[in-house]
């Protein structure tokens, strides 16, 4: 069984703080010596050679001049913004993919379709201009031939 025992501050044993009239409990401008919160001393020199310092490093020490709050809220609207993107790119590119396979499936057979029709077209152009080149070499040829009742003419001397 664990048992548990208060250990007081020794700065506390002699004489409990009283709240002020804000309910502080540092008032005085002496009082705040004894609540620092680091007991080492500023350092003057430093070993840090600033031209050795990457942008990089620059930029993570500018992260403190910001408020926690205001940092907090301007990596909420990155990562919202990142998140938009994402879906953005990938429903775009799922749309990219339904588009194209659909007018390979549907576009290319009909391409041919179409394309064949044409050349049906253009060769139905090309025996009318045969026919009628032909008539305009042999003009009354095919009238000659047959007479206006079906059988063919007889020999007349002229």
């Amino acid at each position: 069984m664990v048992k548990l025992t208060e250990v007081e501050d020794q700065h506390f044993t002699t004489e409990k703080p009283q709240p002020s009239k804000h309910d502080a409990l540092l008032v005085s401008e002496e009082d705040d010596d004894d609540f620092t919160d680091t007991d080492s001393e500023i350092s003057v020199e430093s070993d840090f050679d600033i031209a050795n310092e990457t942008l990089y490093e620059r930029i993570c020490a500018l992260k403190d001049i910001i408020p926690p709050h205001s940092r907090r809220r301007i990596a909420s609207s990155v990562s919202s913004l990142t998140s938009l993107t994402k879906s953005t790119l990938s429903f775009g590119g799922k749309a990219l993919w339904v588009i194209s396979t659909s007018a390979f499936l549907l576009g290319v057979p009909w391409a041919l379709a179409y394309a064949e029709e044409e050349q049906y077209v253009q060769m139905e152009r090309e025996q009318g201009m045969m026919k009628g080149a032909n008539e305009m070499l042999t003009p009354g040829a095919s009238t000659a031939t047959q007479s206006p009742t079906g059988s063919k003419p007889a020999n007349k001397p002229l």
